[in-house]
């Protein structure tokens, strides 16, 4: 399951590329738009749309391979976007889980599908990039879930994904630029034995993305996590570097579609050795993207 979803991961962004490099066509008109609201793979970009935009948004993303045995996990989600004021977007989420594993040190063997749980986004801009040298905007996202997101064990899961998002024209019209910084907390209680745990994720993200065609982008991503067996920053567990491929698709007038792929490329983890951190991270991510506007 893991092999094969990372190949045709890796194959669908090898082929656009090449078709689309293949195919270069000039850059387009200066004043031409860029949103950057969903432009990008694992990085968010600053745009919001305007006062009474609504979309619809699916997104798979997968996660593969530990260091022993066989991990395969996917999450689908479905949301539902709308702008109720300058500025603000809003979304509310509900995602499933299905998880295969075997073999996995540290982790019980699995294999389930089922709903995992809801959230809620609120972003808020609080500069305009067309206006000013550079987009910011700030993103709070509480979310609760039923199943542990490593190990698919049952738990009552309650968290918050916050960030900061920054972004750039470096060539206008032509090459953008993305910044995320993100802190997300979470503590569970396991249906099982009814212990509490808390652990949190803070790390920093950047990307480009080139403007190749006029309805296509193509770029790259850079991901540096952390890992915490706390909700602060005082008991580290591990850390993680993840650098990989994006593109972006503009179909039509109302529909988009994106993927991307992240892959481990230096980490370590506290309790176990070797050179990447495979107990909190993954060695390969994967995110696709479908949205309509309307």
């Amino acid at each position: 399951m893991a092999r094969g979803a990372l190949y045709a991961a890796t194959a669908f962004l090898v082929l656009l590329g090449a078709g689309s490099l293949a195919r270069a066509e000039p850059p387009p008109p200066k004043g031409s738009e860029i949103d950057t609201e969903h432009l990008f793979g694992f990085n968010i970009g600053t745009d919001i749309g305007a006062v009474g935009d609504k979309e619809i948004e699916n997104e798979l993303d997968g996660r593969f391979a530990k260091r022993t045995g066989s991990y395969g996990a996917l999450s689908p989600m479905l949301g539902l976007e709308f702008v109720p004021a300058n500025n603000l977007r809003l979304q509310a989420t509900a995602a499933a889980a299905a998880y295969d594993i075997a073999g996995v040190a540290g982790l019980g063997d699995r294999r389930q599908a089922a709903f995992q749980g809801l959230s809620f986004e609120a972003r808020y801009r609080l500069l305009d990039r067309a206006q000013s040298p550079f987009g910011l905007a700030i993103k709070a996202e509480p979310h609760w879930g039923q199943f542990d997101e490593r190990s698919g064990a049952p738990v009552d899961l309650y968290g918050v994904d916050l960030a900061i998002l920054a972004d750039k024209a470096l060539i206008p019209d032509r090459l953008i630029g993305v910044v995320n910084l993100l802190y997300q907390p979470e503590a569970t209680r396991s249906r099982i034995t009814a212990a509490w745990a808390r652990d949190a994720t803070a790390g920093a993200s950047t990307g480009l993305m080139l403007h190749v065609r006029p309805d296509f982008f193509i770029g790259a991503e850079a991901r540096y996590l952390r890992a915490y067996d706390s909700a602060g920053f005082d008991a580290f567990a591990g850390h993680a570097l993840f650098l990989g491929p994006m593109t972006f698709i503009k179909l039509s007038e109302h529909w988009w579609t994106s993927a991307a792929l992240s892959i481990q490329v230096v980490g370590r983890a506290v309790a176990a050795p070797g050179a990447l951190d495979l107990t909190n991270f993954e060695r390969y991510q994967a995110k696709f993207r479908l949205g309509y506007n309307f």
